[in-house]
């Protein structure tokens, strides 16, 4: 979890509960400035999620190729992965 996603969950709360506010008051101008920051913090939160990917895949692809040399290795040669018995 990345700093977008803790700071965009925050807004998201805190424009609930003025929204909240705003409907118990009848404040329509409250209201709307909650629920504009509620969909802030929404948006935050998804470009968080969004990073968090990118950085989950670019690290299964660091693993994948490292296998694959791995297994490259083994196969250019046999007797390299073959574990000797004494």
């Amino acid at each position: 979890m990345n700093k977008d996603r803790v700071e965009g969950k925050m807004k998201d709360v805190a424009g609930r509960v003025e929204r909240q506010a705003g409907e118990w008051t009848d404040n329509e101008e409250m209201q709307v400035r909650g629920t504009a920051k509620q969909v802030e913090g929404k948006v935050q939160n998804a470009v968080g999620k969004l990073k968090d990917a990118g950085k989950a895949a670019v690290k299964q692809s660091e693993t994948d190729k490292k296998m694959s040399e791995e297994e490259t290795a083994a196969t250019d040669n046999p007797r390299a992965s073959r574990r000797r018995v004494a």
